[in-house]
């Protein structure tokens, strides 16, 4: 179907000279015209258009990680503290997070500046505390995980696991004493439950014992990945009482005479973390040191109960952190001369991704609203933990997929998501116990050893 040389000539007068200028340095310009010259007028227009659009500047649109929209349902005050805690994280955390990870220290210089957000302990009605939801420390703990999970664990210890033993099992005297100073950070708090040969079955008896001597305890044994352990000014300890066999709770400052602690190293996972291993040599506690109401291992199940929902947030934040760094490097990454972003293949990934995602954010979310209703059981909390941390794992490894080679490099980050998946996985509670306590309540039988 020939057409005139007007309808050709027409076509590249109108078409951008340094466009076609570039275009020629790559093809035969005679073998172009005797293309074009088979094209009828339609045909032309619609090849001018496919290249202009093609030229034009891509501009991706917003990363919707919030995709049905749940922060809708927060507060103005609620939507002003996430914002400020984002703001933290960004400016901060983000241009250090890869550093300190890689060096396995810890950045202390931060602590203050977190200090001035005010956030620890939110949920723990009195002593200081602001006085904000479960939901609210969840988010928070996402906000954080979505930049570094290391610093995330390092908000749960202090927030959770330490403020939580007190507020749960201390005298109100105990109460006064400790939970404002940590909530200021003005201590900083470790919690001593694993033990190196005492995981899972920490229910089952502990090897770190208690003996109670006139108006003290001793305290002997050894803990194992205690995190803030190695520069916490006191340690929540979970000891087994030789005389009637029951957990105790006691509050040991790291700086009692027997009490030793020690860095682990060479971990490939929350690198940023200072996990450390206690040990306790006829470490003598003031009686008025053991939590007043921490009697048996089911009160150490009450704050880890309060805590695991934290953990599945944390869970959130990791995958979404690592979903938000894939589609940017989709936006930027281009071969066979376009972005990844536009194959198809890519984009199946992306959608798997956020699907995950969003089921996790509305599990996460739900779950910290029957918390503050006080309505959330063991098993609801495990189940989040299960599910969440076990989706986060196929999250970061689609992100890793994405990113190619560069997936394994550190300066990419998804690496850095990748890895402390692995410990948010395992952590407070391994995914077969928290299935274990989820299959108890549905079958009324217990697969516990």
């Amino acid at each position: 179907m020939a057409n005139n040389e007007s309808d050709i000539l027409e076509f590249i007068k109108n078409f951008d000279s340094e466009k076609l200028k570039s275009i020629t340095k790559h093809i035969d310009l005679g073998d172009v015209l005797k293309s074009l010259s088979n094209m009828n007028k339609a045909q032309l227009l619609n090849l001018k258009r496919a290249l202009e659009a093609g030229s034009e500047e891509y501009d991706p649109p917003e990363i919707k990680s919030d995709f049905y929209q749940l922060y809708d349902q927060l507060s103005e005050e609620e939507r002003a503290l996430q914002q400020r805690v984002r703001q933290f994280m960004e400016d901060e955390v983000r241009p250090i997070a890869n550093e300190y990870w890689l060096k396995g220290e810890f950045p202390h210089h931060l602590i203050p500046k977190m200090a001035e957000l005010d956030i620890c302990g939110l949920p723990l009605k009195g002593y200081g505390s602001m006085d904000h939801s479960y939901l609210m420390e969840g988010i928070i703990s996402l906000e954080m995980s979505r930049v570094d999970a290391s610093i995330s664990t390092f908000f749960g210890v202090q927030s959770g696991l330490v403020m939580g033993s007190i507020y749960f099992c201390g005298s109100e005297e105990q109460k006064q004493k400790w939970l404002p100073k940590l909530r200021t950070m003005e201590l900083i708090g470790a919690f001593g439950l694993t033990e190196p040969k005492v995981g899972s079955s920490v229910a089952g008896g502990l090897t770190t014992k208690a003996k109670k001597e006139d108006d003290h305890w001793i305290l002997n044994g050894q803990k194992k990945w205690i995190g803030n352990g190695t520069f916490s000014d006191i340690t929540i300890i979970w000891a087994q009482d030789v005389d009637d066999g029951q957990v105790k709770g006691f509050i040991v400052e790291n700086d009692t005479p027997g009490f030793r602690a020690e860095k682990q190293k060479d971990k490939m996972a929350l690198r940023t973390v200072q996990n450390a291993r206690l040990y306790l040599e006829d470490v003598k506690v003031p009686a008025e040191y053991k939590l007043e109401n921490g009697n048996s291992f089911k009160d150490t199940a009450k704050v880890l109960k309060a805590t695991r929902a934290g953990v599945a947030w944390q869970a959130v934040g990791c995958a979404q952190g690592a979903y938000e760094y894939a589609v940017d490097y989709t936006h930027k990454r281009e071969q066979f001369g376009k972005t990844i972003g536009s194959f198809q293949l890519i984009q199946d990934l992306l959608v798997e991704m956020l699907s995950d995602l969003t089921a996790m954010q509305t599990m996460a979310f739900r779950l910290s609203q029957l918390q503050d209703e006080g309505k959330m059981t063991d098993e609801q909390a495990s189940l989040a933990k299960v599910s969440c941390t076990t989706h986060t794992r196929s999250v970061v490894e689609k992100a890793r997929e994405i990113l190619g080679g560069n997936g394994i490099l550190l300066k990419y980050n998804v690496a850095r998501f990748v890895a402390d998946a692995e410990a948010i996985y395992t952590y407070e509670g391994t995914k077969q116990v928290n299935s274990l306590i989820v299959g108890r309540a549905l079958t009324g039988k217990s697969a516990f050893v």
